[in-house]
């Protein structure tokens, strides 16, 4: 893996981690605005809490070395998570900056996921 990769991977992850961080504990701490903005798209306010929690561990999951297996579900359910806030956001025709953050986390998800070391993917076996 080259420097430059190496880079982009650890830029990446570190904003995905915090980002994915940062809205958990929203969400755990069921802030106002957080709860109403689910609410306003449908969505029950419980699964502030199973989202804020699986957030959580996808994080630990994400940086934790080796594990590669349980790596590629952390990046699918982030994946899952940005992706439909993203959809749901369009559909209700919200304005562009409460769609952005959901965008961004979908970006660095991919970008961390495609960018990851070798060492990170599942199948790989050190010689």
């Amino acid at each position: 893996m080259t420097k430059a990769k190496k880079i982009i991977y650890w830029i990446a992850t570190i904003w995905l981690s915090l980002g994915m961080l940062s809205s958990a504990v929203v969400q755990l701490m069921r802030i106002p605005e957080g709860v109403e903005a689910v609410s306003r798209l449908g969505y029950p306010s419980y699964l502030l809490t199973i989202l804020g929690v699986w957030k959580i561990l996808g994080v630990v999951a994400i940086l934790a070395p080796k594990l590669p297996l349980l790596k590629e579900w952390a990046y699918a359910g982030f994946f899952f998570v940005a992706s439909g806030a993203f959809v749901s956001h369009i559909i209700m025709r919200d304005p562009f900056g409460e769609i952005f953050p959901s965008l961004l986390l979908l970006v660095l998800t991919v970008v961390s996921w495609h960018f990851r070391p070798d060492s990170r993917k599942v199948g790989f076996t050190a010689n």
